[in-house]
């Protein structure tokens, strides 16, 4: 799929001051207004291209993956297309969902963490999906972007863990160093910026089955969280 090359009318198109930050809130009531705005309007999942040597870029089907679910199996009125979008994009804002993941260096500058977190705190939602490698610079850069926030360790009756589909937790796809599945967060004034599943590798679990040859039990518990994240994004 190429990217912004929508079917239907993307998030970035609403009125400017759905837009701006501390408006997100609003964005979510207007995809409860019903059908008609769902025809007229889709959310786009974005994922975020950063800096530090890390391969931003992996598992190139797996969000496609995850789309054509979220639109099977919810009403959510979800874009067909995946956006790709920077930190330092004038776009950011345009994109309430942010999805990234990589092997490797994870690195913001100063002015990124200003932006990011502004972003985040005004309304933003990332998922951060470690694919074995980015982990060490990953956490380096949330208590950097987050002193007074540290990641903590989501309970298993977290609601992003059944917001469709009942999971015991965060599913282990794939082995990596044998540590259990963990999915934490980073919150703030009891709302939920980041989700990061760590020694999971959900991307991985969403990509087509012969990538990696998970077998069709992992893709579909891959599938069924990514789901359950978009879903409780709309409904936290």
């Amino acid at each position: 799929m190429g990217t912004e090359q929508a079917h239907c009318r993307m998030v970035s198109h609403l009125p400017h001051q759905v837009k701006q930050p501390g408006c997100f809130a609003l964005l979510l009531l207007l995809f409860n207004m019903g059908p008609g705005f769902a025809d007229e309007y889709c959310f786009t999942v974005a994922r975020l291209k950063y800096d530090g040597g890390g391969d931003w870029y992996a598992n190139p089907s797996s969000l496609p993956n995850l789309v054509q679910a979220v639109k099977k199996r919810t009403t959510i009125p979800v874009c067909d297309s995946v956006a790709t979008v920077s930190i330092d994009d004038d776009r950011l804002f345009h994109f309430p969902f942010l999805y990234m993941t990589g092997h490797g260096d994870v690195r913001f500058s100063e002015r990124q963490r200003i932006r990011l977190r502004r972003y985040l705190i005004g309304g933003g939602f990332l998922w951060a999906d470690d694919n074995y490698g980015m982990d060490q610079t990953f956490r380096r850069e949330i208590a950097l972007l987050f002193p007074e926030n540290p990641l903590t360790v989501l309970p298993s009756d977290h609601p992003i863990f059944s917001s469709k589909y009942s999971l015991a937790g965060l599913p282990k796809i794939h082995e990596h160093d044998g540590k259990p599945a963990e999915g934490l967060g980073v919150f703030f004034e009891n709302r939920l910026l980041v989700f990061y599943t760590f020694s999971s590798d959900i991307g991985d679990g969403m990509e087509n089955l012969e990538v990696h040859n998970d077998g069709p039990q992992l893709h579909e518990f891959a599938l069924q969280m990514g789901v359950n994240i978009v879903c409780w994004f709309f409904n936290p």
